[in-house]
């Protein structure tokens, strides 16, 4: 059903309190967290709570004692709560978007790792001299593992629930870590990339999932957002460990265990979080529980998660109107939670045909394949190295990613994809026209290269995944973005593995210009089908958008 202001659903947007009427107009901007502030980079509650004393006024919704900022509009008119008071946002802590800090983490890492496996002299094995299959096995042997994750957690994913698919995560990373370092041949080396592969299936599930059920909206597409940020510092951290150990006889081996010690504190961060109070009432109304002891649990999770008093009035109250909403759009406390094909039908099938279009167009548009190239581009405008070359594409990625963090609740997500997929578009057009009669101006091919890394990091990089995170509904959200992972981790295959023989048989100028056709399809995909979900709630998005 509708929602209205009566029956505002959990986590809608708080007002702030009326002795903050005449404060400074500086301080009652909007409290969306940004990426200069270095609190953000803190995971564990116990951490983030120390920073309230310290800071009490911070935007960052780390910290305690902090009025919420107005409903979507940006101004300072009060209104009572729910349930009568005045509301505010006291604490907002977790450790959800590190989970995926290790996936770029083992981007970078593997890199150098390969390198030192492949040493007669820094191996520290006899069985360095891999074959090119044994080495892809390797290099791609967590991204088959994130592959089988994402088909393993589509019929468990509402079984498990977010937080304990998080703790798997962590749990995984670490044994996968920990094998893979310890590795006495390459079969258990395989066996342990594996395993690490299968966290990351789990953590690019559960972690937009786990932050999207539980934020603020007002706040949603910056918190989700920083997913992508995490990526991009873990492939940075991997490649400054690689550097670090690339001398040391059997340096792959700390590379690759480095992760192990970290995945066990994120472990620990995560276990002290509470559960999804979304996914406890969608687990009471499917009859899986009694719904008094889950709208409980939910009450008392809500209040965590806001800093609140344990079972208060105001988180009372809104779970109550969230149950009503639950309730009115999936029927009886006793109905089942659906076929494992409802994902495929009704609005369930329009949100995976928006998700799964977006994550199907960030690799196919050659993402992969253009980073490829980076190292030979960079090259010919002087660079010394390739490694030297990949090194400032990230860099100039993790610049183009902290805009879209700091801009995604105030512009929305459709305008970032248009202007972002409009410069892949002209960068893959570019590259095009560089390998074929433009050979003569090489920065011509660098302006192009930084143009697609930057305007990636700010539209599909991180806008996709928000995307996936918010448009399902409720009822299908764990099914559809265990199906959006998969697209993701099935499509990139797809590109790596097809992008040698594309590339023998169309060279690399036709190469770019068929990548570019199909960003120009993407972006025409965007305008006619991607809805803008800026402000909106989780039961809002149901309702307007999908119904």
């Amino acid at each position: 059903m509708a929602l209205t202001a009566s029956t505002r659903p959990l986590f809608n947007d708080f007002n702030l309190p009326s002795h903050s009427k005449n404060r400074d107009p500086a301080i009652l901007r909007s409290h969306r967290t940004h990426f200069s502030n270095p609190s953000y980079l803190l995971s564990f509650p116990q951490i983030s709570s120390s920073f309230s004393q310290i800071n009490t006024q911070s935007r960052c919704p780390l910290f305690k004692s902090m009025p919420l900022v107005p409903s979507r509009k940006l101004n300072s008119k009060v209104r009572a709560s729910a349930a009568g008071e005045e509301a505010y946002q006291e604490d907002f802590s977790w450790s959800s978007p590190w989970v995926v800090y290790y996936f770029g983490y083992d981007i970078g890492a593997t890199s150098g790792a390969t390198l030192s496996l492949q040493s007669a002299e820094l191996s520290g094995t006899t069985w360095f001299n891999l074959s090119a299959v044994q080495l892809g096995l390797v290099v791609s042997g967590s991204l088959y593992g994130a592959l089988f994750g994402s088909i393993l957690v589509y019929p468990i994913a509402d079984f498990l629930g977010r937080k304990r698919e998080l703790v798997l995560a962590a749990l995984l990373y670490l044994v996968g870590g920990s094998v893979t370092a310890y590795a006495p041949g390459l079969g258990v080396l395989l066996l342990g990339r594996v395993l690490y592969g299968l966290g990351i299936g789990l953590a690019m599930h559960g972690a937009p999932l786990y932050i999207a059920e539980t934020c603020p909206s007002q706040i949603r597409g910056t918190l989700i957002s920083l997913k992508e940020l995490f990526i991009v510092l873990g492939i940075l951290l991997g490649y400054f460990v690689g550097s670090f150990q690339i001398d040391a006889i059997g340096g792959w081996r700390y590379m690759f265990g480095f992760s192990a010690p970290i995945a066990l504190l994120m472990g620990l961060g995560v276990w002290g979080l509470p559960q999804s109070p979304r996914w406890l009432l969608l687990r009471a109304v499917q009859g899986k529980a009694s719904l008094q002891e889950y709208k409980e649990q939910a009450i008392v999770a809500l209040s965590k998660l806001r800093g609140r008093p344990s079972g208060d009035k105001v988180s009372e109250k809104q779970i109550e109107d969230t149950l009503v909403t639950l309730k009115s759009a999936y029927g009886s406390d006793e109905e089942s939670e659906g076929s494992i094909f409802e994902v495929f039908q009704g609005t369930s099938l329009k949100a995976f045909v928006i998700g799964g279009g977006l994550v199907l167009f960030q690799q196919i548009t050659g993402q992969p394949s253009v980073l490829y190239y980076a190292g030979q581009i960079l090259q010919t405008a002087g660079f010394s190295a390739a490694a030297d070359a990949t090194r400032v594409s990230v860099i100039i990625g993790l610049l183009m990613t902290s805009i879209a963090i700091l801009k995604v609740d105030d512009l929305g997500r459709k305008p970032l994809l248009i202007g972002g997929i409009s410069g892949i578009t002209l960068s893959l057009f570019l590259l095009s026209a560089y390998y074929k009669f433009l050979g003569g101006f090489p920065l011509v091919a660098v302006g192009a290269l930084l143009l697609y890394v930057g305007c990636y990091q700010i539209s599909f990089g991180p806008i996709s995944w928000l995307m996936v995170s918010e448009i399902f509904p409720l009822r299908t959200r764990g099914k559809g973005i265990s199906l959006a992972v998969l697209t993701n981790f099935g499509s990139n295959a797809l590109v790596t593995f097809a992008f040698s023989p594309l590339k023998e048989l169309l060279g690399a100028e036709n190469l770019f210009l068929l990548f570019g056709a199909i960003a120009l399809l993407s972006l025409g995909f965007v305008l006619l089908y991607v809805p803008e979900t800026k402000g909106l709630t989780l039961e809002e998005i149901e309702n307007k958008i999908l119904k």
